[in-house]
């Protein structure tokens, strides 16, 4: 599977694009500006959109897409999320005052866009691949998810404070490659925790629930623009003198726009 990197900042600025995977050619995971790096042709390949939660910087791109596409495709987009999540997009987005609600044009019956609900737990087949939905904490109702891929499983923590079911499920898995947010420098720790978001400092406890021996690479995402140098430079020190197993650190990455993998 082929993870692209389309946006991975907790906001926007010259170079910066909100959250955004893209999985192969056809499922996107979450909506943020990154979207918009996209070709028309590479938005219409899209059959599917996994939302982890309703907040403007992972859903903002979604409406301004399926304008610019949905007429040239002979099948609907699913749009995949939280019950929540999808109630807060048919309310304050597709509400016919921000944006037309597209569930229901041309026609009810065939639409430009179909919601689908999910749950934590779940495990759903979308494109041949195999897609766990995974808990999160935060200030919305939140998910998390794991795509399972020949090399084991990509995981995204989506937005979330510390959280201990999600080591519970993620230290069960064959995990080749985890992306966890890190929103906040340690100077805003207390911001970070009233907005359920990490810091650096929380990260650390976080990482530290980790199984020994397990070692993986670990991307950094969602880190504030004017913040970022500080939030990798505060990840760097905790991690040279937390050991990870035996004489073993944590293999740590700042995760930037524009980056592949596969997996």
């Amino acid at each position: 599977m082929k993870v692209r990197v389309l946006g991975c900042s907790g906001a926007i600025a010259k170079g910066c694009r909100t959250t955004s995977f893209l999985l192969d050619h056809d499922v996107l995971v979450d909506a943020g500006t990154g979207v918009g790096d996209l070709t028309l042709e590479e938005m219409r390949g899209i059959d599917h959109v996994l939302l982890t939660h309703s907040h403007l910087d992972h859903v903002a791109a979604l409406p301004l897409m399926v304008d610019a596409i949905a007429s040239q495709r002979t099948a609907p987009i699913q749009i995949h999320a939280l019950q929540g999540t999808i109630d807060a997009l048919r309310a304050h987005i597709f509400n016919n005052t921000i944006w037309p609600d597209f569930s229901r044009i041309p026609t009810p019956e065939a639409p430009f866009v179909s919601f689908h609900s999910l749950a934590v737990g779940q495990t759903l087949l979308l494109a041949g691949k195999y897609i766990e939905v995974l808990p999160a904490v935060h200030t919305v109702p939140a998910v998390g998810y794991a795509v399972a891929t020949g090399a084991g499983c990509w995981v995204f923590t989506g937005d979330t404070e510390r959280n201990p079911a999600l080591w519970a499920r993620i230290n069960q898995l064959n995990v080749a490659m985890l992306v966890i947010e890190t929103a906040f420098s340690n100077r805003e720790r207390d911001l970070a925790k009233r907005s359920l978001h990490l810091s650096p400092h929380a990260l650390a406890s976080e990482l530290d629930c980790i199984d020994k021996g397990k070692n993986y690479p670990i991307y950094i995402t969602h880190t504030k623009p004017a913040e970022t140098d500080l939030i990798m430079a505060e990840i760097q020190r905790f991690d040279q003198t937390a050991p990870f197993g035996p004489n073993v650190t944590h293999d740590i990455r700042w995760l930037r726009a524009g980056q592949e993998f596969e997996l």
